[in-house]
């Protein structure tokens, strides 16, 4: 007996040496969503934690699609990984360029301040990277725990972004898997699996709202000032295209998005003419596509019940 007892011990250390987690089913997991939130009932202070595909520009356009009082603060870096942000030891790449502005706040004062209604976490792209290398669900569950320990009734969202366009296995095919397969099934179901986060963490689905409007686009043969994927993404400084970041077309979808989950509102008709962060002018979409834009949102938001929005039937 006292044989087989440590020969199990054994076999429990091995597993855990060999990366063995605890993870929720995908029952389990779906049962934490099963109740939506209620809607807020005030303009919120949102803290955003990530790197450039948050970026400057998105939060400051989703700051104005709020009629008024929407507050919110960021910590960001190139490339950064929720570990990079959360250990002191670990640098954090461009944090000096990205965080020079008066929106930049230290992410784990903001969160420890109690301050802030919801925070949304980024994680590092690419998503495989992040999970294999860099621990992505076991920061997840500290930033998730972190935030509820000061203040139970915080709202935390994870926030689902993309892959390069060039990506080898198909864009839009990363999109369609990685979702259950990367984001819920290792960052939720392992992030959340010990019971300790306070609750759900809710998702932001950009990821999912991009392969949809994406498909509406391409199917149609474009849109007005719009034919394709890559009109959503920036180009570099000599003209060729950036795969992966965001133009001003892309952060509003992008914007859209993160309105519809964090207040519950469908964002139809809201305005489309806004400013980037540095008061510029923003290039606006054509009116008939940015109502495009904001119905996918809406389907997609109230299509999926981990958003945490009230589900259509």
């Amino acid at each position: 007996m006292l044989y087989l007892r440590s020969a199990k011990l054994a076999l429990l250390l091995a597993l855990g040496a060999c990366g063995f987690e605890k993870s929720l089913s995908v029952d389990a997991l779906d049962q934490m969503y099963t109740t939506p939130l209620a809607p807020p009932t005030k303009a919120l202070r949102v803290f955003h934690l990530g790197h450039s595909l948050v970026n400057r520009d998105m939060p400051a356009m989703l700051e104005q699609l709020v009629s008024q009082g929407h507050d919110h603060r960021s910590q960001l870096g190139w490339g950064a990984s929720l570990k990079s942000h959360w250990e002191p030891d670990v640098p954090i790449n461009g944090f000096e360029q990205e965080n020079a502005h008066p929106r930049y706040q230290d992410a784990l004062a903001a969160v420890r301040s109690g301050e802030f209604d919801a925070v949304v976490l980024t994680e590092m792209v690419e998503i495989r990277d992040a999970i294999e290398h860099f621990d992505a669900p076991k920061y997840l569950r500290l930033w998730s725990r972190e935030a509820r320990l000061h203040r139970p009734d915080t709202r935390v969202y994870l926030y689902e972004t993309w892959h390069s366009l060039d990506d080898r296995q198909g864009w839009l095919q990363r999109l369609d898997n990685d979702l259950t397969q990367y984001w819920e099934g290792e960052l939720l179901a392992k992030g959340m699996a010990h019971g300790d986060t306070g609750g759900p963490v809710y998702v932001i689905p950009a990821g999912q709202v991009m392969a949809q409007f994406v498909r509406r686009v391409e199917a149609a043969g474009g849109m007005p000032g719009l034919s394709s994927r890559h009109d959503l993404f920036a180009r570099n400084p000599d003209g060729t295209q950036d795969n992966i970041h965001l133009n001003d077309l892309g952060n509003y979808l992008v914007a859209l998005t993160h309105y519809a989950v964090l207040y519950h509102r469908s964002p139809v008709g809201l305005p489309h003419r806004l400013q980037r962060a540095d008061g510029t002018t923003a290039k606006a979409p054509e009116e008939l596509t940015a109502r495009a834009m904001q119905e996918a949102v809406w389907e997609v938001v109230t299509r999926y019940p981990k958003t945490g929005v009230q589900q259509r039937l």
